[in-house]
């Protein structure tokens, strides 16, 4: 096992040696909710910059590149979501289609949003994504929900590309060593978002990241990063010293000024509100962390008669901008981790800045 206190500098660990990064401090990518502004002050500040593409088709995923070109010229990770259980093939009948439209019909009328017809698909394919990365060439690309394919990880090699998998228990990180993958993030069940478990049940792979972390950097010959409530400073000390490589901040980023999430999301994380987080699968149909809200408590009452992911995703997503507009929280996921009651207001910079002096103030 590789641990950090006592040898060189903790900003030196094999992942910031890797993709030429001053500090091993890495942006959570969020899916849904990323910012080009908060990624490239990431990455400019010496961590890596994270952009989840979620959702995104090639010519978005073009833009998106293009824009962080324009704002960073240091490394930059764009996350991609694998096409775990045939998400992207889910064609449901125009029955089925109504059966699951019926219990979100009531936050269509609270919000005055027509409900929706049945689209074409409910998400772009990752080979029309990964197409698109290839073309952009960012330092990393990082995949959830699986084992890459041998050949996306042939192409992002031949790209000059460093890929990143990620697993939340010891096993889908055997799994993703394995295959090739250059890092691999180790997710606690303390993080925020969605659980992206991929040999078993999310439900049955929910270990602390104290747990996880040390079995996995035991397990696998590769950087290893961990992620899962961590906020600051002493978070980071802890990882490396547990052996990480580097760490992963999410709902720390999410209050800072550059983030995209709305302000009745940010005022929620910064409010005692945060202090209580649950796992459920009723905004997306798939198990993922956030602060309880009314939605929460209204749908958790008739799960049976949910959508499957991505189709509860999509449907949630079609009255949240209503939601956002009128800054209704209780009708929009929340995503928050467990250290949520860590964050801060302020600029990305400076808590970057804030990290880097607990940290040192620990391991230096």
């Amino acid at each position: 096992m590789t641990t950090h206190r006592g040898t060189s500098s903790w900003r030196e660990t094999r992942l910031t040696e890797m993709l030429g990064l001053r500090l091993p401090v890495v942006l959570g990518p969020f899916g849904g909710l990323s910012s080009v502004s908060l990624t490239a002050a990431v990455s400019n500040a010496g961590g890596l910059g994270s952009f989840g593409l979620y959702g995104y088709d090639a010519e978005r995923i073009r833009q998106t590149a293009e824009q962080l070109r324009e704002s960073t010229d240091q490394p930059f990770n764009l996350n991609l979501w694998l096409d775990h259980d045939s998400a992207s093939a889910l064609a449901p009948t125009d029955a089925e289609f109504a059966a699951w439209l019926e219990p979100m019909l009531p936050y269509f009328r609270e919000l005055d949003v027509a409900p929706p017809s049945k689209p074409d698909h409910f998400l772009p394919t990752v080979e029309e994504q990964l197409d698109a990365v290839i073309e952009a060439r960012p330092a990393v690309v990082s995949f959830v929900f699986g084992v890459p394919s041998p050949d996306m990880l042939d192409r992002c090699r031949s790209a000059g590309i460093r890929t990143v998998g990620t697993a939340t228990t010891v096993a889908e990180a055997v799994a993703l060593d394995a295959a090739g993958i250059d890092a691999i993030v180790a997710s606690g069940f303390e993080a925020g978002g969605h659980r992206i478990s991929f040999l078993s049940s999310a439900e049955d792979s929910l270990m602390g990241l104290f747990s996880l972390l040390p079995q996995v950097v035991d397990a696998v010959g590769v950087p290893v990063i961990a992620a899962g409530g961590i906020a600051d400073g002493r978070g980071i000390a802890a990882a490396l010293t547990l052996g990480a490589d580097a760490a992963v901040l999410g709902t720390a980023f999410l209050t800072t000024d550059e983030s995209a999430i709305s302000p009745g999301h940010r005022e929620r994380i910064l409010s005692p509100d945060s202090a209580r987080t649950v796992l459920t699968r009723v905004y997306s149909g798939r198990l993922a962390r956030g602060i309880p809200n009314r939605m929460f408590a209204e749908l958790s009452e008739q799960t049976s008669r949910l959508a499957p992911f991505p189709a509860q995703n999509w449907l949630s997503g079609q009255f949240k901008p209503a939601a956002i507009a009128r800054q209704n929280t209780d009708l929009m996921a929340l995503w928050a981790g467990q250290a949520a009651p860590l964050a801060h207001s302020g600029s990305a910079s400076a808590l970057m800045q804030t990290l880097e002096a607990e940290t040192a103030a620990l391991l230096d």
